[in-house]
This record gives C-alpha cells, structure tokens and sequence, in this order.
C-alpha cells in the first residue's frame, strides 16, 4: 500500500451496541461493573476462601456447554466495547487478547473506520451474526461502509468463562489471521482486464473470476499505465500469502485509472463456463488451447478459492494417462497386448482393487484404460523406480516444478517421489499427488499436441517472462498409442456417455478420486477435441463420467 502518514484516531462516539433487540450500555469509569466484567474479583469469587486448596479451585473452573445466557452476555460485552472504541475491554473479551488489540486498534488508526455501531442479530448455538455500519475516511475523502458478520463464543478451558473465539474474520470476513485493514492510496493501480476480443471482464460479468482479477492487478497493475486510487483493503498476511490470496480491496473511496490488461480468455466459451459450473456444487473447469497453451476459459461454482487453477487433489485415475505414457515407454504396456487386470493386487502391504471388484480375463491394455482397471497399473509398481513417475510428470508434462508463470498465481501439480504403497497409489492418482483442472487440461492438451506448452492467461509478450518448458516429448510411438487409449474411451469406455456427440479428433480419461470423511469421491475428467483440452472436477460429486464429463463435454461442443 505504499507508506502512509498515521493520523491521530478521533475520539469514538459511545453508541450502544444492539444485542439481541436489547440495548447494552457500558458507562466509562462505572467502577464496580467494570472492574467485574473485565476480570476483576465479583461477588461469587469474594464468597471463596483465599486458603481454598488447588483442587477445590479446579473444581470451581466451570465446564459444559455454553448455556444462552453466556454466549449472548459475551457478544454484548465484545460488540459494546469494540463499537465505543475501548479495544482493550473489547480485547478481554476474546479467547487471545493480544491479537485483538492489534487488529482491533489497526481498524481505527489504519483502516480509518470510525462512527462504527455493531448490531447483533440472533443467535444460532454459539454462533452470533452482527451487521456493522461505519464510514471510512481519508484526508477529505469519507464513504459509508456495511457488511455483515460473525462471532463464535467458545469456553476458555483454563478459567471456565466463555470468550469469543478469535479470529481475524471476526473483524471482517475477508480477513485470514495475520491479514490487515488499511485505507489508503493504493500501492497497486486498479486494472481493466480484457478478453482476446477486447470486451472487459468483470468479477459481475464472470462471477468465477474474482480472485484471478484480483491476481492480475497484483502482478500488472504497476506496469499497466494506470493510476492510483483511495481505497480499503486487505493486506495479507503470511499465512494467507502461503495459499497465494492476494490483497483485496473492499472499498473504494476515490477510484484510480485503470491500466488495460489483455487476457487470453474467449468470451463465449468463459461464459458457458460460468452457465455449467452454476448448475454443480463444487465444480470446477478450465478449457485450453493445446497448439499455444492459452487459458481460454475458466470457472468455479465456488468463487471463495480459485480450485480450477489453485486446488491441490487427487486426480484420482484420470492420473493414469500419464502413468501410461510411463508404462509404454518402459515396455511395460501397449495398447493391443494382453495385460492383466485382476480383481485384487496386494503391494507395499495394501490390498487394491477396482471399482465394484471387477476384473478382465485375458484382456488388452485398452480395455484395461477404457475400463479405468486399477490394477492394470498397480501391477506394475514392482517394476518401477520410486522416482519413475514423478520424472515421467516432470520431463514430459512440464508438471511439479512450481515453475509455470500463467499471469495469475496457480499451483502446478505435485508428482512426489513415494515409496511401497504409496508409490503404487500414485499411479492411479492416489497417494500423495495432487493436481488441479488446469494441470489436468494441461495433460490432455499435451497428449494432443504431442508437446507440453505451459498453459498462460496473460501472454509472455506483455512481460517479457520466460514460460516453463519440458525436458523432453513424448515419442510418436507412445504419443500414437496414448491418443488411440484415449479415443477409444471417449467413444466405448467410462468416458463415452458425457462425449457422446463430440464429434471429431476426440480423446478422454475418467476419475474418481477418494477422499477421507468424504462419502462420494471426487469425480474428475480430462479430455481433447481438435485444439481445445479441458478438464474439470466436481467435488464429492461421484464417479467423473456422470459429474464432470458432462461439464467438459459441453465446452468442447463450443470448440467448433
């Protein structure tokens, strides 16, 4: 946000805060009331002997359940001390005083919110609402702000006396702990972002791109031609910079002009995106132009995380075309010979089998990816190095080197190296590997192609940046027989209902991934047509051809 002249915080207005449809009042220097609310010594203490033993006292630390009394006298205590300004009252209140004095004190003198009233609304267990109204103000720039929250009281375990649960969301619900508020010029010119077309996109417009947008102006804003405006907004934290939100702004006082950036998104298949994943909870979907790499579309029905091209999960055995790439190249597959698929395969000290315990007798390696047989691939983990493949990701798929440079912060998938089990897991996209929709798109996009072409929203040409490469291709005889695997499951495997009526250089590979505590797996799907690839998931949907086939398939219809 740049450096700022710190200003002396006005004076607070002491407004009561409404809890409940009940007016709470805390009278300043009301001696006895305060002192007892605050942790000093009332009337049921004094009742004590001061020679009472340390087991008498440990029995007198109150236990159980909040009763609704103590969750809503708590709330009142925390929301009238914050909305009079007294942080060190409204502190002690919380289950971590210090972190409340900082954040809450920062949202006076940093944020430069002032005439705040806090109204509680009713509350649900533990759980109590609030609406905040205040104004934000800067020099001789003011605006009103409103937003809505939520506190949670929780029993202290060493005093027995309740607490509201600290977080820094309890301030605001963008905040992460570590995040926060400051109101400002801001260090990062805002941006108009464009598709290839030139027509602007919006987080209104494509509710999915949100945080993308909010990336793009992190990493272009100061080299986009624009201007700084007066705005509030979250700076994160350490914490929150580990999972790469970037900072956010929640209100704008004076805008800035705006720096043009140019994406590489295709309007009508970003909104078709947003139309499909809107109709499944969870879903996410990237769409891919395999000859250049170029993210043409993008979406989550979720829109607090960026899963299509952020998430970390299991790819489940859509992970198995690039273990078959790995298998033909050692000699140890091809799609026409015999390979076995038996119902059970015991390695590492795991027992794996296939979906419902089938098996295929005397069966060919198509049939076994066609089916997605489980142990067709397990099989041949005595036959592997525990590196073998995450090299195969690495030098093939450009994947699990963390160093792509799409315009936008991605994760770019994780092939660790695994030992035993886990190592046979990873080959049908169990185990420790994780993966996104971008990453699998990417997948498919290379099996087409025939060479990885690291996916990017925002061309290299703008920046100068140097995009990730492969070490390496495919050879024609794997890359032919990957194509023909993933042809034939798309017209008479898992994946032939969702591709039915894709017509054309079509290919595809289905998913389910399972995931502890969860009852449906993630269902997951991966697939090309001509010069587009798309993959998508759907979160503890079930099995990919019936949830996120339909998704991908209907975006690769749009393709032409």
């Amino acid at each position: 946000m740049g450096n700022r002249r710190r200003v002396a915080a006005e004076r607070r207005k002491t407004k009561p805060a409404v809890i409940g449809g009940a007016i709470a009042v805390v009278v300043a220097g009301a001696g006895f009331g305060a002192y007892a609310l605050y942790g000093g010594k009332g009337a049921e203490d004094r009742t004590q002997s001061t020679s009472a033993s340390a087991d008498q006292k440990a029995k007198a630390v109150k236990t159980g359940p909040l009763s609704a009394t103590e969750v809503t006298t708590t709330a009142r205590t925390f929301l009238t001390s914050w909305q009079q300004g007294r942080v060190p009252a409204a502190a002690a209140a919380t289950s971590d005083a210090k972190a409340a004095t900082a954040l809450l004190t920062g949202y006076t003198k940093d944020a430069r919110i002032k005439d705040v009233t806090l109204t509680a609304g009713t509350p649900t267990g533990a759980k109590v609402p609030f609406t905040v109204k205040g104004t934000v103000t800067y020099k001789d720039t003011s605006k009103p702000l409103t937003y809505a929250g939520a506190l949670t009281v929780v029993r202290d375990t060493a005093t027995g006396k309740p607490r509201v649960d600290w977080h820094s969301s309890v301030v605001h619900p963008d905040l992460k702990d570590g995040d926060t508020l400051v109101t400002g010029e801001s260090g990062t010119p805002p941006i108009k972002a464009v598709d290839r077309d030139g027509g602007e996109v919006t987080e209104a417009k494509y509710p999915s791109l949100g945080t993308a947008l909010d990336s793009l102006r992190e990493k272009y804003g100061k080299t986009a031609g624009g201007k700084a405006g007066i705005e509030l907004r979250v700076i994160r934290g350490k914490a929150a910079e580990a999972d790469e939100l970037s900072d956010k702004t929640l209100l704008t006082l004076s805008k800035g002009t705006p720096g043009t950036v140019k994406t590489t998104l295709n309007p009508t298949l970003q909104a078709a995106a947003e139309a499909q994943v809107a109709k499944k909870a969870k879903s996410s979907v990237v769409v891919l132009r395999p000859s250049t790499g170029e993210i043409l579309a993008f979406a989550n029905a979720s829109h607090g995380f960026n899963v299509a091209l952020q998430g970390s999960l299991a790819p489940g055995s859509t992970m198995k075309v690039i273990t078959s790439t790995l298998l033909i190249d050692k000699g140890l597959a091809s799609a026409d010979k015999t390979h076995p698929c038996p119902k059970y395969f015991t390695y590492g000290g795991w027992k794996f089998q296939n979906d419902d315990k089938f098996e295929i007798k005397n069966g060919t390696f198509k049939a076994s990816f066609a089916r997605s047989c489980n142990t067709a691939f397990i099989s041949q983990a005595p036959k592997l190095d525990n590196d073998s493949l995450t090299k195969q990701a690495q030098q093939a798929f450009g994947l699990s080197m963390n160093n792509w440079s799409v315009g936008v912060s991605t994760f770019d998938g994780s092939v660790p190296v695994q030992s035993q089990a886990q190592m046979a897991a990873s080959l049908i996209g169990q185990g420790g590997v994780r993966m996104n929709p971008l990453n699998m798109a990417s997948v498919s996009a290379t099996i087409e192609s025939g060479t990885f072409k690291q996916p990017y929203l925002v061309s290299p040409s703008v920046d100068d940046r140097k995009l990730a490469t492969a070490s390496r291709t495919l050879s024609a005889g794997t890359l032919g027989q990957l194509r023909e695997l993933m042809a034939y499951t798309a017209g008479y495997g898992t994946a032939a209902e969702a591709m039915s009526g894709v017509s054309g250089n079509v290919g595809a590979k289905t998913g389910s991934a399972e995931v502890d505590g969860q009852k449906k797996p993630n269902g997951w799907f991966t697939a090309y047509r001509g010069d587009l690839a798309a993959a998508g998931v759907v979160q503890a949907g079930g099995h990919g051809g019936d949830t996120a086939g339909p998704i991908v398939a209907s975006l690769l219809k749009l393709g032409g």
